[in-house]
């Protein structure tokens, strides 16, 4: 799974099997470590939530988890739907928006790159 962070914004992409996962209501996480003490990480979570009315993201010590119920999982992970768009009111400090994509194939770059990517929707268009 990919985090990329801009302003007030997060976006997760995952890959192919991750996708599987969260269709079988498992969680995917990641942890980046930035130095060699143990609390200098940041751990990032997609939790498909059965219980959960809409989508929330959460923030401990180091962690963000974002979960979104299983039935918005299940229909995003199995069509076509290239991602969940939603914008979350964190009142007093704003609004952040949370942007789910499925990762597709790059066209530009080696196959090493393109491993477990969904297939790109634009592969074999005319420029």
């Amino acid at each position: 799974m990919k985090l990329r962070i801009k302003g007030n914004s997060i976006r997760l992409r995952i890959a192919v099997s991750e996708a599987a996962k969260l269709r079988a209501g498992e969680p995917v996480r990641e942890i980046v470590r930035f130095a060699p003490q143990p609390e200098a990480f940041l751990a990032y979570a997609l939790i498909p939530d059965a219980s959960a009315p809409e989508m929330a993201v959460r923030y401990t010590a180091g962690q963000v988890t974002v979960h979104v119920p299983q039935p918005v999982i299940e229909r995003w992970t199995g069509g076509r739907e290239v991602g969940i768009y939603a914008t979350l009111d964190i009142a007093p400090q704003g609004t952040l928006d949370v942007i789910l994509e499925k990762d597709f194939a790059c066209l530009d770059l080696s196959d090493a790159e393109n491993v477990d990517t969904f297939p790109n929707p634009n592969a074999g268009a005319a420029c």
